[in-house]
Formats: C-alpha cells, sequence, structure tokens
C-alpha cells in the first residue's frame, strides 16, 4: 500500500537523525549519524558546518532508500520535511560563495565571555538590559554575543560583513539555506522558536528588534527573515528527496515540548546533553523574576496565534553522565549507572555539582566549575554514580520550583523525553524529590516528532486537534512519588 510519510531532520549537538513518520506518527524509518564537537581550547566548542550538512544530506538518502527497500520504491511518498536542531550555535556564511567563514560556535561555548563583560559594562552592570523585549538575560549562551564575537575575531566575517555578502544563522536556517541550493538561490530564513534564542527578537512583534541591535553593533540585514513554524519555506534542490517541500522548523526544546503535546499549563523535561524544562504558557508572555527565560513556544502557521513557554535550561545533564565514562573512567556504558546507584542506599554523603560549563538556569554563573565533594575512604564508585543521577534530579528541581514561583502554580505532572530519560532510576528519583508523577513516553525521541507535527500540520497530514487529543498517541510509563514529604 501507499505510504505517504513526512520526514523530520534532527540535527542535535551530538549526532544527526533523519526520521520517517505515517500519519499516526509511527516510525517507518530512521537513520542516526554521531557528528564531531572540536575544543580548540578549555571551554571552546566548535562544529564543522559541512560535516553538519553533510550528516544531514547522508541521513535523509540512507533512510528513503531503507524505508524504499522495505515498502517497495514506488509505494513510499515523502510529503514533506519538517527540521529541528540544537538551538543557538552559531554559523556564518557568505552568500556570493555559499562558503562557512569559520566553524560553528556550539551553543555552550564559553569563549564569548569577554563580549558579555563588555555589553554587561556598556549596560550598567544589568543582565536583565534586555529581557523585556528579549525574554532573556545576557549570556554567553545566546547567539546575539557569538554574532559579535565572529566580526570582532574573524577578519573573513568582518570583510563579509562590511561587503554585505555576511548572512548570520543558527543551524536551521543553515541547513535550510543549503538544502534550498546554498548560493544559487537558498532561503536565509529562521523560525520564531530559534529567533527567540539570539538575544535579539521582540517577542511581541516576533521581529528583530532594531535597538537592541544596535548595542550589539549587528545590521539585522545580516540576520534571517523571521518566520512560523509550520510553512513552506522551499524546496529541497538536489538529492533523494529533491523537489520535496521543507514546511516545518523548530528549535528542539520547543520541538520536544510539542512533540510531547503540551498543553498550556503543561511541562516536559529532555533529559539529553544538557536540561530543558519548558512550560508552555499559551498566549501569555510569562516573565520571569527567577532566572528562567521566556522564549516563543510554537506558532502553527503564518499569522496563527503565537504560544509562548518559560524555559529553565541546565548546560550540563546527560553529559556528566558520559563524563563517568569518558572522562574518569568509573563506567562502561551509561546504562550501567542505573544498577550500580540501585545497589547503594544513599550516596554516602557524596555531593555533585556537574558544572562543566558553568551554570545556566536559574543561577547564570558563568564562573561556576564543577564539585564533586563529601568523598570519603568509604566512597565507591556506585555513590558517585548515584550522585551524579541525582544532580540531574536536583538541578531540575531547582527549575522547577523557579517555574512555579514564575508561573504562579505549582505543576502537577511532568512530561520526560531524552537519552538520559531511559533511567528508571533517574526518573523515580525524580518523581520523588518533586512530589509529583512523571510520565514516559515510549517513543522518547519527541524532538524529532514535534519536526514531523510542524510540517504535517501544514501538510494536513495532521491537525492541531488530532495531536492535542488525549488518545493521539499510546504507549508510556509512569512513575509516582514513593517518598514522604519529610524525607523530601
Amino acid at each position: 500500500r501507499m505510504l505517504e510519510l513526512v520526514g523530520a531532520i534532527d540535527q542535535g549537538t551530538q549526532s544527526t537523525r533523519f526520521v520517517l513518520y505515517d500519519e499516526h506518527a509511527r516510525v517507518i524509518a530512521s537513520h542516526q549519524i554521531e557528528v564531531k564537537s572540536i575544543v580548540p581550547h578549555p571551554g571552546w566548542a566548535e562544529q564543522d558546518p559541512w560535516e553538519l550538512f553533510q550528516s544531514v544530506e547522508s541521513c535523509m538518502a540512507i533512510c528513503v532508500e531503507e524505508a524504499k527497500k522495505k515498502h517497495g520504491v514506488s509505494n513510499v511518498v515523502v510529503k514533506g520535511i519538517g527540521i529541528t536542531n540544537q538551538r543557538e550555535t552559531t554559523i556564518a556564511w557568505d552568500s556570493v560563495t555559499g562558503e562557512a567563514l569559520h566553524n560553528a560556535l556550539v551553543w555552550h561555548d564559553l569563549r564569548t565571555t569577554g563580549v558579555v563583560k563588555r555589553i554587561l559594562e556598556e549596560n550598567g552592570g544589568n543582565r536583565d538590559a534586555f529581557r523585556k523585549s528579549t525574554g532573556l538575560p545576557l549570556s554567553t549562551y545566546f547567539s546575539a554575543v557569538k554574532i559579535r564575537w565572529l566580526i570582532d575575531n574573524v577578519p573573513a566575517v568582518a570583510k563579509a560583513v562590511e561587503a554585505k555578502t555576511c548572512k548570520f544563522g543558527t543551524v536551521d536556517s543553515w541547513l535550510l539555506y543549503n538544502l534550498t541550493g546554498g548560493a544559487k538561490g537558498g532561503v536565509h530564513v529562521s523560525d520564531i522558536t530559534n529567533a527567540s534564542r539570539y538575544l535579539l527578537m521582540n517577542l511581541e512583534t516576533l521581529q528583530w528588534d532594531e535597538e537592541v541591535a544596535a548595542k550589539f553593533d549587528i545590521d539585522v540585514g545580516t540576520l534571517p527573515a523571521i518566520v512560523s513554524n509550520s510553512e513552506l519555506y522551499g524546496k529541497v534542490a538536489s538529492g533523494s528527496l529533491e523537489g520535496t517541500p521543507i514546511c516545518g522548523c523548530i528549535g528542539d526544546q520547543q520541538a520536544a515540548t510539542l512533540g510531547q503535546r503540551c498543553r498550556p499549563g503543561e511541562a516536559k523535561n529532555t533529559y539529553g546533553t544538557g536540561l530543558f524544562l519548558l512550560m508552555n504558557t499559551g498566549k501569555n508572555l510569562v516573565p520571569s523574576k527567577h532566572g528562567l527565560l521566556t522564549t516563543a513556544c510554537f506558532q502553527l502557521g503564518k499569522g496563527k496565534e503565537p504560544q509562548y513557554a518559560l524555559e529553565g535550561a541546565v548546560a550540563t545533564g546527560g553529559v556528566s553522565v558520559s563524563w563517568l565514562r569518558d572522562g574518569i573512567n568509573i563506567i562502561d556504558d551509561p546504562k550501567e549507572t542505573k544498577a550500580l546507584a540501585e545497589s547503594v542506599e544513599d550516596t554516602g554523603g557524596v555531593v555533585f555539582v556537574p558544572a562543566f560549563s558553568g551554570l545556566l538556569a536559574p543561577y547564570w554563573r558563568e564562573d561556576a566549575r564543577g564539585l564533586l565533594i563529601g568523598l570519603t575512604q568509604y566512597t565507591t564508585r556506585a555513590h558517585i554514580a548515584r550522585a551524579t543521577l541525582e544532580a540531574l534530579a536536583f538541578q531540575s528541581r531547582g527549575v522547577l520550583d523557579a517555574m512555579a514561583e514564575d508561573y504562579g502554580e505549582k505543576l502537577t505532572a511532568l512530561r520526560v523525553d531524552g537519552g538520559a530519560s531511559s533511567n528508571d532510576f533517574l526518573l523515580q528519583f525524580q518523581s520523588d524529590i518533586l512530589g509529583i508523577p512523571i510520565t514516559r513516553p515510549d517513543n522518547v525521541e519527541s524532538t524529532a516528532i514535534g519536526a514531523a507535527f510542524a510540517a504535517g500540520i501544514f501538510l494536513g497530514m495532521f491537525t492541531e486537534e488530532k495531536i492535542f487529543h488525549p488518545d493521539f498517541m499510546q504507549g508510556q510509563k509512569d512513575f509516582s512519588p514513593a517518598m514522604g514529604e519529610d524525607e523530601r
């Protein structure tokens, strides 16, 4: 039978995936390729923009071929493609040659500390100088400071800016540009969720804020046009899916919020490289007084009413579990941490604060570094493994407490996804210290599914009513708090 499918490109910090879904949001085929990070100095992080793009092209070709092999060449029709991506990671390229002018600066890169310090001083030391318009504090995390660093430190970028041939963009824009033809007619756009992470977009108008851009001395002409999450941006120019519409685009954490089908007042936590808690606040722009971000959640169609979110981002999440393996070599596989953590009653007094690249929400201390304290002769690797998993839960609780303060009511439930959410010990402990039930869907790759929803809504494969209907996607595991209030 004919399979009408929607494809999702999921370009993340650690890997790229392409997934094909049917109209019931079932996975028909998928392919994943790891991508490299380059660390030229401590605290710096780069990626090769062409490696990111080529990994997308390879995933698409291999995945489509697999689907056709399995279901018959003429039976597989890919109606459209949605893109989701690691946010804030910034690329500069030349619009005449289409060439990248420097490696991508990755979201958690800290080389912009000097830029942040300077802009902070120019604005009377007020970290929240741009919060009213953009919803964001001044931090190394956001794209504007990365753009400023590139102009100040890379002669090729400064030259292209002067010649008016420089284009800046986050990973979504770079992929869209190259998929739709690159220097030969590629589009230069960014959706509202990605654009809201530059520290340059006005959340009310959903346009670049010229006044804020002037403070960074950034010409808005170098920035992408801002579009909704569900509309036709262009068509694939070449390769296995030539001519296919690209009609969904949404930053990874917002994509997961959509993929988890969070309605206003509902929240999800993604346990990925970092930890990302988002709560859909509907049409309300909720300003944060407790160190969270106010950000775009989604706008599912041109001219549709946007929904907003409160977000708490924690820089060091699942990566601290990888560090147990790669950094100090006390585990061979992250999956071991569950059994290790359960083999001891508690952490034996060990506390781990994994602030490998500073602390983001709700503290915003770029100068913080990791701490592993409370060690005694009695300490074993099991205690350290348990302390690492507990640290993920405690960091998440810090953000959720802030969210309840800002939103004015406590969350009653939490949906979770991301790689580390497969760890049952972590989710049970998380439920215990929050005192609320937690739900993990059977398919924890909510990010890709969110991109598929965004594209599918434009294509008419999905409707908002269908996606947000409680019975739409079945299959989940629930965790309920088993810890008493005193212990908590």
